[in-house]
Formats: structure tokens, sequence, C-alpha cells
């Protein structure tokens, strides 16, 4: 697949596209530690189905590059919510469908949450988590606060060390323990693991993570989005929220699934059994008939 680029404010954004130059435009958001390549079967599908997919390499990851060394490689959501505005901006694209995985998943929302007028349709594949607070919101959950080991790794020198030394261990251990039910083959991680040997991967990747328990420092430029999110705004757009009962990191609750208070819209919520954190590459078809029925 051609990789294309678009420049922002900040980045020369690589993305892929596929199917008419004239059909609905669907923004595919991947997540951490992922790439478009998780996009390639749910792509094909829409593309023959008459729709422009454009499949973006978030920054840190891939061809994607700073344009500005000064520049802080900021992993906040609002960071990311931005440059999938800037993207549809240099695009021309007035109105589009928003699929999101992970980070990518924040993002979309973020975008649909404040930008409702451009988002046509919503499919993500987590429930309400515009940021940290609301992904972790609730009374302690013991077996989701060891989910998230990897959080507090990334927080700490060990957490920069593995990524540094073996970012492709540490990447893989995570698809491995995300998805447990799902086998993956080395061909499938690899066409994507050279996506984390991006120059600035590692310093996204930590602000992402340290920014969500205030250890480091934001970009400023995003203070009015931050503060914005933090206000918990709904989203009232059509969303379908898909999820996976053996997600290893968001691990399943029935509450996910009954999110009116935070999606006014039209809403629709299913979860997958024997399916774990990568929905798109786990059962592609089903985030495809969430697309497909929603036109």
């Amino acid at each position: 697949m051609a990789i294309e680029y678009v420049q922002t404010p900040l980045l020369d954004l690589a993305y892929e596209a596929q199917g008419p130059s004239d059909g609905t435009p669907v923004l595919l958001l991947h997540g951490f530690p992922d790439d478009v390549r998780a996009w390639d079967d749910v792509a094909r599908a829409l593309a023959a189905a008459g729709y422009r997919t454009i499949a973006p390499y978030l920054r840190g990851f891939g061809p994607t590059r700073f344009r500005d060394a000064q520049t802080i490689r900021s992993g906040q959501n609002a960071a990311l919510a931005q440059d999938g505005i800037e993207l549809a901006d240099a695009l021309g694209l007035d109105k589009f469908a928003l699929v999101g995985h992970d980070w990518g998943a924040q993002a979309a929302q973020a975008i649909a949450a404040l930008h409702p007028e451009r988002v046509q349709h919503l499919v993500s594949f987590a429930p309400y988590s515009l940021t940290w607070s609301d992904y972790q919101e609730g009374p302690p959950n013991y077996s989701q606060l060891r989910a998230l080991w990897y959080q507090q790794v990334l927080q700490g020198e060990l957490g920069e060390q593995l990524l540094q030394w073996d970012r492709q261990g540490f990447c893989r251990y995570l698809w491995e323990t995300w998805s447990p039910s799902h086998r993956w083959s080395e061909a499938a991680f690899a066409a994507t693991a050279g996506s984390f040997e991006n120059p600035d991967f590692v310093a996204v990747v930590l602000q992402a993570y340290r920014s969500g328990y205030d250890q480091t420092v934001n970009d400023e430029q995003y203070a009015t989005i931050e503060a914005r999110l933090a206000e918990r705004p709904s989203i009232s757009v059509p969303t379908t929220v898909l999820l996976g009962r053996d997600d290893g990191v968001a691990l399943f609750e029935p509450s996910m699934l009954e999110q009116q208070r935070d999606f006014t819209g039209d809403y629709v919520a299913r979860v997958y059994d024997q399916v774990g954190h990568f929905i798109h590459r786990e059962r592609p078809e089903v985030v495809i008939d969430a697309v497909l029925n929603t036109r």
C-alpha cells in the first residue's frame, strides 16, 4: 500500500488510503502498540463497498515525523485528536466516519465530542474514555489495576529502558496478554513492529502514559482542548461500541454496555466472546458490519 503524506502545523503525517476518491470517508485511528496494518482487512472490505478509508500513522509511529526538533513529543489525547482534525482539514474532509482502537479510540471519542458536526458515525473499541481518569473511574478494581501494570512500568526508568532496548519484545508481550485467546503469527507482528522504530516512538509513548498520571509536562498548546475534555462532554453523534469479553487490558464489565449518560445520540454497544483487545484484527467482520450498517 502506498504511503501518502499531509503536512500539518507540527507533523509530516503519513497515511494510507483505499477506495474511490469520492467515497464516504472513514478515518481509521490505530492505537498502541499497533499501526495501520491492523486495518488491512477492514479497509479492504470498506473500499470494495465504495468507502474511502484513510488510516494515518499516529505521531511517533511508522513514517510520521515531527517537523520541528523543538516540538514536545506529546502523546496526550488532545494532541492525537487535534492531529486527526488537522488531517481531515488537510484532505478537505468536511464530514467523515471515525473508527478508533486504543489510543485511536480515545482520540476518535475526543473528535466526536468536540467536533460533532464533522462526524457522521463513531465506532469505538472502548467505552467512554476521553481522559485517563474516565478510563479508570469507579470503585477499586484490583484485577483491572493488575492489568494496567505496564502503565506503572512506563512511568519509571525501567519502562524507558525496556522501550529503548527491547521495544519489540515488550510490545509483543502486550499483544499476547491483551488478546490471550488469540494466536498471533510472527508475520502479523513483524508487519507492524517496524513502526515502533520511529525515532520519536519512545518519547511519545512515555509522555502519553506519564501525562495521564501528572508525571510529565504536557504541551501547553493543547491546554484548552484538555480542559474541555476534562469536563466530560457527552458524545452526541451516532455511536457503536465494540468490545471483547477476553480483553486483557480493559477488562470487560457489563456496565461498559450501558453508557447513555455519556453517549446521548443513537447508541449501540456489543461484546464478543473469544475476542481480546484487538477486535479489528481478531474479528474484522464485526467492524466492517458496524460501518456498513450505519451508512
